[in-house]
């Protein structure tokens, strides 16, 4: 048998030579001439060209050799668990390999049907539930975000410049430094509107209506119905999704966008300053008595319009200042943003957790887990100015690496050996080590200090919350 690198273009196999290597159709040589090539932005010039005409011919462009190509990139970078199926990224290519010129087949017939969804659920923040994720097989991913490549330049041009979440070169940093701007203005109330299991309860049929306003290949709209339709796998067994758009596939983000734009597009109308990142957002009015008079109407427009479910409980009106949002909160006459209370308590407790005494892990793997948690945390909240209280943090991190230190040491005589070889005198380090002072309290007496400084810790490896938040500094810029 001939290696796959070996394959030749006219063979079964030669729509997908090598490892994703898309073979050129002559179909769709025949077709490009269907589409213009006018670009107006540069960086997307490596993109197809996607000013489509006739409209019914997306499904083409959806499965031409660039466009897939980018795709498998953006897959396999993301990498992700198993679907239902069980296939991993690894194990897809060479079964790409075999079937990929089948699959291209129906969708391009509109006969091809998407698998279910694998259920998982995860904890969200603070215990209070739990989020409802649905993992797609690689396969379904891969065109999914196929889909996505194609509809997102046909949609996101016409979008509210007040929505951040899920869209290209926009960020949640962007919609709290814009929740900032609007404040500052003099936007006293703040309108916070929660819509109660968005994902897990939006409308089939109102998302498909507004879908259908700019995409016309049938095919599509078919294939995209299926995706919501699919089902998901609870325990081996398959149980209907009527609605809902599932978390955990590259396609829902995209489609909560299109149908919370006639959300965006009623609220510029009405002349509202508001800022959404995808079901998340806030409206900003001058006095509470607007306030409560928007959130009665936009209650009602999403309840009888969009046909979604607002949740009173952690729906409210409230002083802008002070307000949180996306992790973040506006305070003080400058309007400083700063890291919410909650997300500082969560934070801790996180690293408790990374740092627990009763680990059995070494002190490299646990600094390793440490250091990941620290970097992805700081690059995400670094957008706060609040040195003081990360230089806190610092201090109360380092404590607690000392007492993961002194906790591992264990026996008096490890204690005393490793003490003495820090620099500590034999005598301090007897009375430290025979000491029935519990390790938290140890971990701050001067021998610890002495033996275990900020510099021989940095040189462990553990990082610095606040070096790295003097890295971001560029990202925070004049907020």
């Amino acid at each position: 048998m001939k290696n796959k690198e070996e394959l030749p273009m006219n063979s079964d196999r030669g729509a997908w030579q090598r490892p994703l290597d898309f073979a050129r159709e002559e179909e769709w040589s025949r077709r490009a001439k269907l589409f213009r090539t006018e670009r107006t932005d540069p960086a997307l010039a490596d993109q197809p060209a996607l000013d489509v005409s006739p409209e019914d011919a997306l499904m083409e462009l959806i499965v031409s050799p660039n466009n897939l190509k980018r795709a498998w990139r953006q897959v396999k970078g993301n990498r992700g668990a198993p679907g239902p199926d069980g296939m991993t990224i690894a194990e897809f290519e060479d079964w790409a390999h075999e079937n990929w010129a089948t699959v291209r087949q129906q969708l391009v017939e509109g006969t091809y049907q998407p698998q279910p969804v694998r259920r998982k659920t995860i904890p969200k923040p603070g215990g209070k539930g739990e989020r409802l994720l649905g993992i797609p097989n690689v396969l379904d991913r891969l065109i999914q975000q196929a889909i996505v490549q194609v509809l997102t330049p046909i949609f996101d041009p016409g979008f509210s410049e007040s929505s951040y979440g899920f869209r290209p070169h926009r960020s949640a940093h962007e919609a709290a430094k814009q929740v900032q701007r609007v404040i500052r203005q003099g936007h006293s109330h703040c309108v916070d509107v929660d819509l109660s299991k968005f994902f897990d309860r939006c409308q089939h049929d109102v998302m498909m209506s507004r879908v259908s306003r700019k995409v016309h290949d049938r095919r599509l709209l078919r294939l995209i119905g299926r995706y919501l339709r699919s089902g998901v796998m609870v325990e081996g067994v398959l149980q209907p999704t009527e609605e809902g758009a599932p978390q955990g596939g590259p396609l829902s983000p995209l489609l909560s966008n299109v149908l919370l734009d006639d959300l965006d597009k009623e609220l510029e109308r009405r002349g509202l300053r508001f800022v959404r990142y995808a079901d998340d957002f806030q409206i900003f009015v001058r006095s509470e008595r607007s306030a409560h008079r928007v959130f009665a109407s936009v209650k009602r427009f999403l309840t009888g319009r969009l046909k979604l479910v607002v949740n009173e409980e952690k729906s409210s009106v409230r002083p802008a200042l002070g307000c949180e949002y996306l992790g973040f909160t506006f305070v003080g006459k400058r309007v400083t943003i700063k890291v919410a209370p909650k997300k500082l308590k969560a934070f801790k407790q996180r690293i408790k957790e990374l740092t627990g005494r009763s680990s059995g892990i070494s002190m490299e793997r646990r600094l390793t887990e440490l250091n990941r948690y620290v970097r992805g945390w700081i690059g995400y909240f670094g957008l706060a100015r609040q040195f003081d209280d990360f230089a806190d943090l610092d201090g109360w991190i380092r404590r607690r690496v000392r007492m993961c230190y002194w906790k591992q040491w264990r026996l008096p005589r490890t204690k005393v050996k490793n003490l003495v070889a820090l620099g500590v005198s034999l005598d301090m380090a007897i009375k430290h080590a025979v000491s029935r002072k519990k390790y938290w309290r140890m971990s701050r007496t001067p021998a610890l200090r002495y033996a275990m400084p900020n510099k021989w810790l940095e040189q462990q490896g553990l990082l610095s919350l606040k070096q790295l938040w003097y890295e971001l500094a560029s990202l925070r810029g004049t907020a």
